[in-house]
């Protein structure tokens, strides 16, 4: 466990340990965890500039001003979006791509209460809001993180440390609820093998272009970004949930691979590097809890063994599959 006087010492560092006018785009992020996260990194960063997505234009703005408060140096840029549609996610990420040229945080929250109904692109609605679509930001907005100095991170608000088996007959979330112990596991460890997917085999901006399969891989030597599976925050209080958000968001406790001017607010004393969910130290990928623990070894056994039987390949052509079909390209 992470004291929570060590993540405050590191959060109250990044004004000093990374440069100003970081720029983030947070999804998800007008209510609950990522809302909470969103005002904690504006409040502590220097001149940032922060695209924040959401649905309701009335919380955009409120928001917005709740942040000018905070920091009235920082640049707060609201775009309103159903992020359950991928063609629309794709407008967005165009609109963010126009405009930066590096992106040294994505943090990812989106997810709905609605069940039992598809979007018009023919995806099971609460797995295209908390699934495909943080997928999609993120191989769209991949060459700007790669760009990144000082910080590159993605942050996916999960269940991490409690994957669990997956139902290979399901893998597009019809039949599993995801509020169940079961269905938790299933859409866990589908969202941990498919960050795995990406780090690993991070596609191009050409990629696409000339696929003839459902399947593309573009191999890098390096990958300097982090993933995380964050844990559920039941009863947390509203600031320190993003205190710990921030803290996961910016620590040098979860390096990306062969990270060099990267890495984060450096460690406090008594705190060490992270153990990925490969069972690596600072491997780059990491499924923790809102303790910043990492997961047990049951969960790297039962994740090695879903590498190892072909699940963790299948799970990621099943996401490229339905980004092909929707919208024709692999990323924009």
């Amino acid at each position: 466990m992470v004291a929570l006087e060590h993540i405050r010492s590191s959060n109250s560092r990044i004004s000093t340990t990374l440069r100003p006018g970081l720029v983030a785009v947070f999804a998800g992020a007008t209510s609950g965890i990522g809302e909470s996260a969103l005002k904690q990194f504006a409040k502590n960063a220097i001149k940032p500039r922060i695209y924040f997505l959401g649905r309701s234009k009335a919380s955009g703005d409120r928001i917005r001003a709740e942040l000018q408060k905070l920091n009235p140096e920082g640049e707060y840029i609201f775009i309103s979006v159903d992020v359950s549609l991928l063609r629309s996610v794709d407008d967005v990420s165009r609109q963010i791509k126009e405009k930066e040229t590096a992106i040294n945080l994505l943090f990812l929250s989106t997810g709905t209460m609605v069940s039992g109904t598809d979007t018009e692109e023919g995806l099971n609605y609460p797995t295209a809001v908390a699934y495909y679509a943080r997928l999609r930001l993120i191989v769209n907005l991949l060459p700007l993180l790669r760009n990144a100095t000082d910080l590159r991170r993605v942050v996916s608000v999960m269940a991490g440390t409690k994957e669990g088996a997956i139902d290979m007959a399901d893998l597009g979330g019809r039949t599993t609820n995801m509020f169940t112990p079961s269905g938790r596991g299933h859409f866990c460890s589908m969202m941990t093998l498919a960050l795995e997917a990406v780090a690993r085999d991070a596609p191009s901006t050409n990629i696409g272009k000339d696929v003839k399969g459902p399947v593309f891989a573009v191999l890098l030597a390096i990958w300097e970004a982090l993933y995380l599976v964050i844990g559920p925050f039941l009863a947390t209080p509203f600031d320190e949930a993003g205190e710990r958000q921030l803290f996961f968001a910016t620590s040098g406790r979860f390096p990306g691979v062969g990270e060099g001017g990267a890495a984060g607010v450096p460690l406090p004393e008594g705190v060490a590097v992270a153990q990925g969910t490969d069972g690596k130290l600072a491997s780059g990928v990491y499924s923790i809890t809102n303790h910043a623990e990492t997961a047990p070894p049951k969960v790297d056994q039962l994740l090695e063994k879903m590498r190892k039987d072909g699940t963790a390949q299948k799970v990621w052509a099943q996401v490229q599959e339905e980004f092909l079909r929707i919208t024709g390209v692999a990323s924009v």
